[in-house]
């Protein structure tokens, strides 16, 4: 069974007024960086410092059972809510703030060089996305996964949108980190590359043109990770719930054990212009949830649901095989239900008219359930 661990992107904010505060180093002094030692888990969970002084990073074990990954994901919400507490702030798994804010830099040679190279954009960013790692055999694997699973990416998007509102004002989008990450020069969709060699060349040729710092500013909306042996899907936003993010993360290791299979069996990966993958996840962050989806099979607009509902029969055999099949339609069933992260923040809004509240809900659902 492959192995999944998730990263999540949150915001700290003041537990009075709901805006975030630049106070992750101080949070950090006080949280606990390491799990202890358990049989078989090569890499623990932890928190870390993120781009922004108002943001964190929260990393699970890796985990071959979903209802362990749920226990992870819960643990280090709740560890970062302690630990926020203790300077007067508390934690929204929000992909933006609704609230307006002036993002502060972390300090560090990297982020230093970040800030010096892109200027407004690095000093403006402050986003939060979900990513998922699964593990693959080798890199081979991975990148015959890569140039299978990018044309499903724009629907993991939409279902994940959890960013409707910037600096105070409603976007008009269900997801607008995808908006502001489209600023940076190695975002997004990214083409074909055939063969482990064709993506490391590319890796290396990004690199050494002086636009990007390092391999890990491949900022791609899957890559292969640098540090574990694993795919690293990124396209998510942080998602509004554990539930949310749990049935993402089973989605994601039916992408790639689907498109390992096929890889194996020497089936051609699907020919689609990045061009419209950029378009695909173009519409994916505007509507969400409740609109259009552009289906890359016909490369045209199809309702959403009947898009993820696509997506969920094509990973199906690999969701039975795991186990995760029923969770997954049930967690989706409820998704439709309830809505996602956009739809929720926008009800509050639509109920209260405060954005404080919307940032208030996300608290109340990222400590409470987060800490379960």
């Amino acid at each position: 069974m492959r192995t999944v661990g998730v990263e999540e992107e949150m915001l700290l904010v003041d537990v009075r007024t709901g805006r975030p505060r630049s106070v992750s180093g101080q949070m950090l002094a006080h949280a606990p960086r390491r799990r202890p030692e358990s049989a078989g888990v090569g890499v623990h969970g932890a928190i870390a410092a993120e781009l922004q002084q108002q943001q964190i990073e929260t990393r699970t074990a890796p985990a071959a059972d979903m209802a362990a990954l749920r226990a992870e994901v819960r643990r280090w919400r709740s560890e970062a809510v302690s630990a926020a507490r203790g300077t007067g702030s508390s934690v929204a798994a929000l992909a933006t703030s609704p609230l307006p804010v002036r993002p502060v830099l972390t300090r560090s040679p990297r982020y230093d060089w970040l800030g010096d190279r892109y200027q407004l954009t690095a000093r403006e960013h402050l986003t939060c996305g979900c990513h998922v790692h699964v593990s693959v055999d080798s890199d081979e694997e991975g990148v015959g996964v890569l140039d299978r699973i990018r044309v499903w990416l724009p629907s993991l998007l939409a279902l994940s949108a959890n960013s409707p509102f910037w600096n105070g004002q409603d976007s008009g989008y269900a997801s607008y980190r995808s908006q502001a990450f489209a600023r940076w020069p190695s975002w997004g969709p990214a083409d074909r590359y055939g063969s482990a060699e064709g993506y490391h060349r590319l890796v290396r040729r990004m690199a050494l043109s002086s636009v990007i710092l390092d391999p890990g500013m491949v900022y791609f909306d899957a890559r292969l990770s640098q540090h574990y042996p694993t795919v690293e899907i990124r396209a998510a936003d942080v998602c509004f719930s554990v539930e949310e993010a749990i049935v993402v993360a089973a989605l994601c290791r039916g992408l790639v054990e689907t498109a390992a299979l096929e890889w194996a069996a020497g089936r051609a990966a699907p020919d689609v212009p990045t061009q419209m993958l950029r378009f695909a996840t173009w519409q994916a962050g505007r509507e969400g949830l409740e609109g259009n989806l552009i289906d890359w099979r016909t490369e045209l607009p199809r309702p959403c649901w009947s898009v993820l509902e696509s997506l969920v029969d094509h990973v199906g055999p690999a969701l039975q095989a795991a186990g995760d099949l029923e969770m997954v339609r049930e967690g989706l069933a409820r998704v439709r239900a309830e809505g996602n992260g956009a739809i929720r923040q926008r009800a509050v809004m639509a109920h209260t008219g405060q954005l404080v509240d919307v940032v208030a809900a996300s608290v109340r659902e990222t400590s409470s359930r987060g800490a379960g």
